[in-house]
């Protein structure tokens, strides 16, 4: 920049945004042909955007500040209209410096906004999911204390380990839960199906299950209907999703007392 330090004032002023008139015409000039003047005004803009920031962060770096007074100090002091306008530049620049720090710090307080909304969401979530975790257990509870559930026991005619279900049935709230175990493994696309033998009527689906590596298998409140007087529960092999009516005879069977 030693060949163009007629220019050095300009190009501070320049990039406050307080050089305006002949002398902002004529600088233009010049940078259209300058490139090295061009990267000078872009250092210089680069380090006005650092001390602009600073408002609401942290201190910027002192090479920005020596950088930008040095070009401002460059030329001898002119004439006291000068100095004016440099005056003019700087308060004309305020409001840009607090709406940029105002920005930032809006920008600061919807990010830790967001991060409590999304907290506040998480617990409500767990909230939720503890309730209906307790919820079930007490329907479970219920269940089998109940003093007028139906507890019936289905067993097959093999030897033993003999597989084992154990149905616990409340009619008046449509509560089913059974137990298994014992049972031995089924092909991928098969299942194990609960059926309630009502007093009248078709045998009604009362879910599916798979045993486990142990042969155990659970089967809690199905979705069935309410006040069914059940004479006995059975199972059956079926797909794996399930069958609306038995598709194969029961392996067992178990009467209600």
């Amino acid at each position: 920049m030693a060949a163009h330090e007629q220019f050095g004032e300009d190009l501070a002023l320049h990039a406050l945004g307080a050089l305006d008139g002949g002398e902002k015409t004529t600088l233009e000039a010049h940078l259209q042909e300058c490139a090295a003047c061009r990267r000078e005004l872009d250092c210089l803009r680069g380090d006005m955007a650092l001390m602009a920031l600073s408002a609401a962060g942290p201190k910027p770096p002192a090479r920005s500040r020596s950088r930008l007074l040095e070009a401002v100090s460059r030329e001898p002091h002119q004439p006291a209209v000068r100095t004016s306008s440099v005056r003019r530049g700087w308060w004309r620049m305020l409001p840009m410096l607090t709406s940029a720090a105002a920005a930032i710090l809006i920008i600061v307080i919807l990010g830790k906004m967001t991060d409590l909304r999304n907290q506040l969401v998480s617990v409500q979530n767990q909230s939720v999911q503890t309730q209906a975790e307790l919820q079930r257990a007490k329907e479970i509870t219920a269940t089998l204390t109940a003093p007028d559930a139906l507890r019936v026991t289905l067993v097959a005619a093999k030897t033993p380990p003999q597989p084992q279900g154990k149905a616990i049935y409340v009619k008046d709230r449509a509560s089913l839960i059974f137990i298994a175990s014992n049972f031995g493994s089924l092909p991928a696309d098969k299942a194990y199906e609960l059926w309630i033998i009502p007093t009248q009527g078709n045998p009604i689906p009362a879910g599916v299950f798979k045993p486990d590596a142990h042969g155990s298998g659970t089967i809690i409140n199905p979705t069935i209907p309410s006040n069914v007087e059940a004479k006995a529960f059975a199972i059956t092999v079926e797909p794996e999703a399930g069958s609306a009516a038995p598709t194969s005879t029961p392996i067992m069977l178990g009467a209600g007392g």
